[in-house]
């Protein structure tokens, strides 16, 4: 008879009779406590037989309920079938439940129509859930309905389910019903579709501002509908429901109510619910007791919970167990976790298993894995067979791999073909990857694009991209209205919106951004600044900040010192360096050695330093002659 989803037995759906005469409610057949004192119930039963026996139907209905909750059923029968003639509704009921237990449910179905006739909202409850077993949905609607609209919980419920199945929009209004009544699947299955139908008008509201059509209600209402779901779920998870205390921690951890959430998952753990122990144990790690979330881990993990078993192969990983590591994985897999083989095939990359890791990528991949699609891809890419990864890179991308779509936008333009890796860069940009978004800026500055450029620099340098912040300060510096030089001492100006950009990207190292604020703080007359930042990027290998902080040595006086940055910067290519040098030496009167920098200098240009330093050679090399 259980085929809506709840966890009665026959023997908890409210068909029995008690003390009172009334009959039971599910909740208050699995209330009774199974160790009542004996000598009171031998005393009631000897007063209900007494009674009995002297023609008293309601104590033969009492007493065959008493005996049928028993297991009595040969000892039942008689009174249910003597109260029943006598026109006890709950008789004919439970002399129902009697007759199913034994194998007749024609014969309980024709005692459930008596009692159901007869008023009774507990039968007509038990003879629709018996007309839908028969296929014959009509009737059980009609005597489903009649036990619902009599307030009876499990006749909602069922109705609920019944209409749920065949898409009426009838369903919710039962549900709520059962649910306002007590029934714990009810309130459950409510919040789901409460959460459900949120979720789809969420995504409606996302539609419709995309649309540029705005509902300044439409924030309230999914707020509203988020409430009375957690609601629904508490009632269900106070009465025991696991599934929903599962549900009620997972928003309460969200929310950032860690303690509430951590004792409902304790409670559906405890309950069987290895999702629940699962999430108990990713909340204690954060927590920092990975001792104890080991434990939940292995919990769920040994009830058949993949992604607990993942969890204890990557504990296990960091350790440097490996092969425990890969045991956890393999469960993983064995549970149809596919991020089992995912993560054994990057334990197979980190120990150089090259093979093994490229067969497991296979595996996650063909069972859809989208960053595993991506991984195999790269792989192949490193071993030269392009061929081979694009297909892996346009799969992993089309199931909305943001890293596999950039890098189909690095391989078609590793292949010259930019409006088609200009499409993929758009793509993964549009989902918030960083470097995507520095190339599409790119890509529209050398368009002409200079708004467009803007705007995706600015994604790229918010998201931490030194290049672009760099890339960003330069298209506002070159906006900026010329401002005569600063002389020593005069105040500092508030600092503009390029130069804060420069001076981000050269705090996170990049060396042209370094050397761009070295000049801004010259221009400024802060000296000190400007060396500091011109060494930083000198030291980094930048021969312009090597040029640039022996320029401001040579000014301040310390020209051996300038040499010496200005040999660096010629060493790595630096013409003008190479002329200071020619310049140095003739001074000094090492006229081979200024000779020797000149001819270095006339051959790393550019055009005009070449030029002079021909002058300078020519006439070192006259003087030399001479």
């Amino acid at each position: 008879m259980d085929v809506m989803g709840d966890k009665a037995t026959l023997f908890e759906t409210g068909r029995f009779v008690q003390p009172s005469g009334e009959e039971a409610t599910p909740d208050e057949s699995r209330d009774e406590t199974a160790d009542a004192v004996e000598t009171g119930e031998a005393v009631e039963e000897m007063r209900l037989r007494l009674a009995a026996e002297a023609g008293d139907a309601e104590a033969m209905s009492v007493l065959g309920a008493m005996l049928l909750r028993r297991g009595d059923l040969d000892g039942a029968e008689p009174h249910l079938r003597a109260a029943t003639a006598e026109g006890d509704r709950a008789a004919a009921n439970n002399l129902g439940v009697l007759l199913h237990q034994r194998g007749y449910p024609d014969d309980a179905a024709g005692w459930w129509r008596v009692a159901a006739v007869a008023g009774s909202a507990a039968a007509a409850h038990a003879l629709g859930r018996h007309r839908r077993e028969c296929g014959d949905e009509p009737a059980a609607e009609y005597w489903l309905r009649q036990s619902a609209e009599q307030g009876h919980a499990l006749g909602a419920y069922a109705l609920a389910d019944l209409l749920e199945h065949r898409g009426d929009a009838g369903a919710e209004r039962w549900m709520r019903a059962a649910a306002e009544r007590g029934h714990r699947e009810a309130a459950y299955r409510l919040a789901r579709a409460l959460d459900q139908k949120e979720y789809e008008q969420s995504g409606e509201r996302r539609s419709a501002v995309t649309d540029g059509d705005r509902d300044g209600h439409g924030h309230d209402n999914g707020a509203a509908a988020r409430a009375e779901a957690e609601q629904w779920y508490r009632q269900a998870a106070a009465r025991g429901h696991r599934r929903a205390a599962l549900h009620l921690g997972t928003i309460l951890e969200k929310r950032g109510d860690l303690k509430e959430a951590g004792r409902w998952y304790l409670t559906s753990a405890k309950d069987g619910e290895a999702r629940a122990a699962c999430a108990l144990g990713f909340l204690l790690r954060d927590a920092g007791d990975t001792e104890n979330a080991a434990i939940w881990w292995l919990r769920a993990a040994q009830e058949g919970d993949g992604n607990a078993a993942n969890a204890l192969g990557a504990l296990h990983a960091e350790r440097g167990q490996t092969q425990t590591a890969e045991r956890w994985y393999r469960a993983a897999m064995d549970a149809g976790d596919d991020n089992g083989a995912y993560n054994l095939a990057l334990l197979c990359a980190e120990q150089g298993r090259t093979a093994q890791a490229e067969q497991w990528y296979r595996r996650a991949a063909y069972a859809g894995h989208r960053e595993a699609a991506n991984a195999l891809a790269i792989l192949l890419l490193q071993g030269g067979d392009t061929a081979g990864a694009e297909p892996w890179f346009s799969k992993a991308a089309e199931a909305g791999s943001v890293d596999a779509a950039f890098n189909l936008g690095i391989l078609f333009a590793g292949r010259g073909e930019e409006p088609v890796a200009l499409r993929w860069y758009e793509r993964a940009a549009a989902a918030g990857h960083t470097e995507a978004a520095l190339q599409v800026g790119i890509a529209r500055l050398r368009d002409g694009d200079e708004q467009e450029a803007e705007r995706h620099l600015r994604c790229a340098a918010g998201g931490g991209s030194a290049e672009a912040a760099y890339r960003l300060a330069a298209v506002l510096d070159a906006r900026r209205p010329q401002q005569p030089a600063h002389e020593l001492g005069e105040i500092v100006h508030e600092k503009t919106e390029c130069e804060e950009w420069y001076e981000r990207a050269a705090t996170q190292g990049h060396r042209r951004a370094q050397v761009r604020v070295g000049m801004l703080a010259a221009a400024r007359g802060d000296v000190v600044e400007a060396a500091r930042w011109y060494r930083t990027a000198a030291e980094a290998g930048s021969r312009n900040g090597a040029f640039n902080l022996g320029l401001l040595l040579a000014r301040e006086g310390s020209e051996p010192e300038a040499a010496v940055w200005w040999t660096r910067a010629a060493d790595a290519g630096h013409g003008r360096a190479a002329l200071r040098l020619a310049l140095v030496y003739a001074r000094r009167g090492e006229l081979a050695e200024g000779q020797r920098w000149a001819d270095r200098a006339v051959s790393l240009g550019p055009a005009e330093v070449s030029e002079r330093a021909a002058r300078l050679r020519d006439a070192l090399r006259e003087e030399l002659s001479a």
